[in-house]
């Protein structure tokens, strides 16, 4: 195999792969590339159903999303993402952080996508939480925040800061989508720290952004990336995706401080509604 890094921050595309036919020795380097590079791209592959299934079983258990279209009954836990019905996720987050245990990977098929546009980004969360001062890391080392689903039910209490259950290394976890706010900070204090770190966290020079091209494959470690697509084509895109499970966001060690609780005369939240957990 030849693996070409296409960022400073993370990506790297792997030739001279055949995904349907992969030796033990290519899956342990591709292993080695995901934890490497975070992000890989597989151009021109020529994936089947069988060949897409078994190369995602290699990192965990494959899940079955019951709200998504299904490709068919033969394997449910490939679904279909069709711009037509499916919105594009234009802002900034991680998959599904409201649960407890948010998926680990999730390996992406494009079936058809238009000459121009449609690209997604990624960021390393990993750097996006080294470049912060040391100050800033112990103090966040030290916190948990909820992860919400604004769309309908579903929350979690997570580290801010987490360490990757394999590489050991720190990443921020945060998004914008789902998390909702710091449990040990009041609400003014949350509501003034999380936008900066969301804007932290989107600096370009953590990121890469991949063009697509029809029979592309691409995967990214969900515990220690964002990802956003960009909503700017015209045309039809569709996608067959397999989602991997996850397991729990582990952090630095137990939270440093108690959980905000306002006061009775609401003078610890001066403006808005406590939260509701």
């Amino acid at each position: 195999m030849d693996i070409r890094p296409v960022a400073g921050a993370l990506g790297a595309e792997v030739h001279d792969v055949d995904l349907n036919e992969l030796t033990d020795a290519q899956n342990a380097a591709i292993v080695q590339a995901f934890a490497d590079h975070l992000v890989l791209f597989f151009p021109n592959q020529n994936l089947t159903h069988e060949g897409h299934h078994r190369f995602a079983s290699l990192f965990g258990e494959l899940e079955v999303i019951p709200i998504l279209e299904k490709l068919d009954d033969d394997f449910p836990e490939i679904v279909v993402l069709d711009d037509a019905v499916t919105p594009a996720a234009d802002v900034w987050h991680t998959d599904v952080t409201y649960r407890e245990s948010p998926p680990i990977t999730a390996i992406l098929h494009m079936l058809e996508c238009p000459p121009v546009g449609g690209d997604t980004m990624w960021i390393n969360q990993y750097k996006a939480y080294e470049s912060l001062s040391a100050p800033m890391q112990e103090m966040l080392e030290g916190m948990t925040a909820m992860h919400v689903n604004r769309y309908g039910e579903g929350n979690a209490e997570h580290p801010v800061v987490r360490v990757h259950p394999h590489t050991g290394r720190k990443s921020l976890y945060l998004n914008r989508i789902f998390t909702s706010h710091i449990r040990q900070l009041s609400r003014p204090e949350s509501d003034t720290l999380l936008p900066f770190l969301f804007r932290w966290c989107e600096q370009p020079s953590f990121s890469v952004r991949y063009r697509w091209s029809a029979g592309d494959v691409a995967m990214w470690d969900n515990r220690c990336t964002l990802h956003s697509v960009a909503n700017d084509w015209t045309g039809r895109r569709v996608i067959q995706r397999i989602t991997v499970l996850g397991d729990k966001p582990v952090g630095v060690g137990e939270p440093r401080w108690s959980k905000h609780q306002p006061a009775t005369n609401g003078a610890s939240d001066f403006y808005g509604t406590v939260y509701p957990f």
